[in-house]
């Protein structure tokens, strides 16, 4: 069971590098008349990201493990309604995710991990709030 916690601490890790190099790369190419105060979310959030995945592998390497350097796959979008698509995806994936690593580190009795990643997916739903919200 260790080892699965530490497989998705690592896929987590996995997943907060692809998507802020995702976001920093939608924020430089974001164009269009809605762009500048959309450029500068995902930048932001590129920025939180990077964050968590420094804060998780932290985590993981006092758990015993190696942290990846190998991001998720990176989908960057054409027009700004594909990016932001794309982007809810990720953090819908990212909240399924946590929510699952949460109730596994609760189950091994490790708090720190469960109350870090209750932080982190905290952070995750305020991102999935703010790209409802743009596409609107």
């Amino acid at each position: 069971m260790a080892d699965e916690l530490l497989g998705l601490l690592n896929n987590a890790i996995a997943r907060e590098i692809g998507v802020s190099v995702q976001y920093m790369w939608q924020h430089v190419m974001a164009l269009g008349m809605k762009s500048p105060e959309i450029k500068d979310i995902f930048e932001d959030i590129a920025i939180d990201e990077m964050k968590h995945a420094e804060k998780i592998a932290e985590r993981l390497f006092y758990l015993g493990g190696t942290p990846t350097t190998k991001p998720t796959p990176i989908k960057v979008g054409g027009s700004l309604k594909e990016m932001i698509e794309a982007n809810l995806k990720a953090e819908n994936e990212a909240i399924e995710m946590y929510t699952k690593i949460i109730g596994l580190a609760s189950e091994k009795g490790d708090s720190t991990t469960r109350l870090l990643f209750e932080e982190i997916l905290t952070a995750e739903e305020e991102h999935k709030h703010t790209f409802t919200i743009l596409l609107k």
